[in-house]
């Protein structure tokens, strides 16, 4: 009875008539110290029902895939269109795959032979490719065979570049695992550890494929200093190779 008694009093008091709008001004308070943030988070729970399922995420994905290779067609376009006008040779076609069949165990780091020749579209000069980056060039075909010689051989002679410092350089086989880059300036400011591509002016083989990193650099050597490059492709173990056609 006592408490039946205090809330009829407390009823007719004026601040529990007012509850509500103190509540009311509280949840406004508290919105406007989050910047609406609890009113954000409460709309998405909300929503999330009514959310894009996978089907849309995917048809997202396929559009942006779409768009990439869109791009990416129109950017080779315009390569072919500029190196066309430069008269530098065109970037590398498609590639045929060759098994490396025989090697003499007395010129090692000078030639091998592949088991895919002529009739596979393989001729002289077609650049050919390893994991890890460029191994040589064909030098001789025969319907079913081709003859590789390596960037080891000591008649290799290569346009290289360093992209880094966009130096120059030839790149000389010395009948070794170790090829040596010969630069044209006198100071092309390298060092151990720089990537090695072929030069973007060569007419022999497609721009900035990769063929190793310099391992040492002789700036003293005369007429203009030279590196020591570690080729990126296994020459002494590959077993496969690509080779790129125009």
């Amino acid at each position: 009875m006592n408490l039946a008694r205090w809330l009829r009093r407390a009823a007719g008091r004026p601040w529990m008539q007012a509850w509500p709008w103190l509540l009311g001004l509280l949840a406004l308070l508290v919105v406007r110290l989050s910047r609406g943030a609890l009113l954000t988070d409460l709309y998405a729970q909300l929503t999330r029902p009514f959310w894009p399922g996978t089907a849309q995420a995917e048809w997202l994905r396929s559009a942006r895939r779409f768009e990439d290779q869109a791009r990416l067609a129109s950017l080779e376009v315009e390569n072919r269109r500029l190196r066309g006008l430069l008269g530098l040779p065109l970037p590398a076609g498609r590639g045929q795959t060759a098994p490396v069949i025989s090697r003499q165990p007395a010129g090692w780091w000078h030639q091998l032979v592949l088991g895919e020749g002529s009739l596979a579209g393989l001729a002289p000069g077609q650049p050919v490719l390893a994991p890890g980056g460029l191994l040589g060039r064909v030098s001789g075909v025969t319907p079913s065979s081709a003859t590789v010689t390596l960037l080891t051989d000591p008649t290799s002679r290569v346009g290289v570049w360093v992209p880094r410092t966009q130096s120059q350089g030839l790149l000389s086989g010395i009948g070794t695992s170790r090829p040596l880059l010969r630069f044209i300036d006198k100071d092309p400011q390298v060092r151990p550890g720089d990537l090695v591509t072929t030069s973007p002016a060569s007419t022999l083989l497609p721009a900035n494929l990769p063929v190793g990193v310099i391992r040492a650099v002789d700036p003293a050597a005369d007429p203009a200093p030279e590196a020591v490059v570690q080729l990126g492709a296994p020459a002494a173990s590959v077993d496969w190779v690509q080779v790129l056609r125009r």
